[in-house]
């Protein structure tokens, strides 16, 4: 069994120096031809973003806010998986495993661990407790790249398993997560039914089949219309990073400014902002997400994900059977109904649609979040 060790953040001041010189240094493209971002991110916009990021921005404080936590690393399957390990005060806290997505990161779940651990402290229910275990995705932010083929879904799964495990929670425990985290957690639902005492997904992987439209209601109509839109017109980097991703990794490793506008767009597009990215995170909070992707340099290695997983991930709809939670945000990409949802996790103990928030469910309404997962979870303590 590997050591679990824990971990200081420490960037040296040489690599924030030298990204405030690649951002000066930026090859500007033409002015979109459009007034929206119909075009992608307008120019004026990530100029603005980048120059704030040059000349005001402050990767210490993020820093500091992740130091503030119990970060640690572990080596699983010779990689080295990077996490936070945060217990709660009270000694009958229910474990639970939350996983990030993309172009996300353990920074989503930061507003959420406080009120999570520790309940009492913020006027809620001690019996509401979580001892939270929060990974790095392989590939992503402060775990390892991966050097070889086959860290795909199921083997991340299969990694969180070995990693509670390891830290004494291998009895009972449940799982949370939305994007990748949630193809994550569904294959824990099939690969630890008899550890996990339920799950909870903002983002269900549940979709129609052909021959539902006959019968579609409204708001199954609203939904096949949206995923349309999004099969359509927002999916291009997905077909990239699932496709290509080396290819598109060398402007990400190169550029901030291109890692940058790539992460801006899906924070734009994902987020219950009502047009302005702004409304739903601080500037900070995005540039703190962008930095952690250009420091780490795993602009590449996370966009391997999709070329290891997109099929398999999102079109094995095999049902799960372990109880199941679903919370569907407003803003979310995919928002399947109910019944929709029942066929694929037909023991579903919790199911709630909200009237704010997007894909960072966490990160854009944290009180939302939490009470969905107490709600949810109360039901198999």
């Amino acid at each position: 069994m590997s050591a679990i060790e824990p971990f200081h953040l420490a960037v040296p001041q040489a690599e924030l120096d030298a990204l405030r010189t690649r951002l000066a240094a930026t090859r500007w493209p033409d002015r979109e031809t459009v007034d929206d971002w119909s075009q992608g991110v307008p120019l004026e916009r990530l100029r603005a973003l980048c120059a704030y990021w040059r000349d005001g921005y402050d990767w210490r404080r993020c820093e500091a806010a992740l130091n503030g936590f119990g970060q640690f690393r572990t080596v699983i399957k010779d990689l080295g998986i990077h996490f936070l390990h945060i217990r709660s005060p009270e000694p009958n806290a229910l474990p639970l495993v939350l996983t990030h997505g993309w172009p996300g990161s353990v920074l989503e779940f930061l507003k959420v661990i406080g009120p999570l651990t520790d309940p009492a402290a913020h006027g809620a229910t001690r019996g509401d407790a979580f001892h939270l275990v929060i990974p790095s995705l392989p590939g992503y932010g402060l775990s390892d790249r991966p050097t070889r083929t086959g860290w795909g879904v199921r083997s991340i799964a299969a990694a969180w398993i070995e990693l509670m495990q390891r830290l004494g929670y291998g009895g009972r425990w449940v799982a949370q997560g939305g994007d990748w985290g949630a193809s994550v957690t569904t294959a824990l639902g099939h690969m630890a039914p008899d550890r996990l005492a339920a799950i909870h997904l903002n983002m269900p992987l549940a979709f129609p089949n052909p021959e539902d439209a006959a019968t579609a209601s409204e708001e199954e109509k609203a939904a096949a219309e949206r995923l349309e839109h999004y099969n359509m017109v927002e999916s291009a980097y997905a077909r990239q990073q699932s496709t290509r991703p080396q290819t598109l990794g060398y402007g990400l490793a190169d550029s901030p400014a291109a890692q940058a506008a790539w992460i801006f767009e899906k924070l734009y597009a994902w987020t219950d902002c009502n047009g302005d990215p702004e409304n739903a995170l601080t500037r900070d909070e995005m540039l703190d997400a962008i930095t952690l992707y250009w420091l780490t340099g795993t602009g590449t290695s996370s966009a391997r994900l999709y070329w290891e997983s997109m099929d398999s991930a999102f079109f094995d709809l095999e049902p799960v059977k372990i109880p199941t939670g679903a919370s569907i945000f407003p803003k979310e990409i995919f928002q399947p109904s109910r019944r929709l949802i029942e066929r694929r996790y037909p023991d579903l103990i919790h199911y709630n649609r909200l009237d704010r928030g997007g894909h960072f469910a966490a990160w854009e309404q944290p009180a939302l979040f939490v009470d969905e997962l107490r709600t949810c979870f109360r039901k198999v303590r």
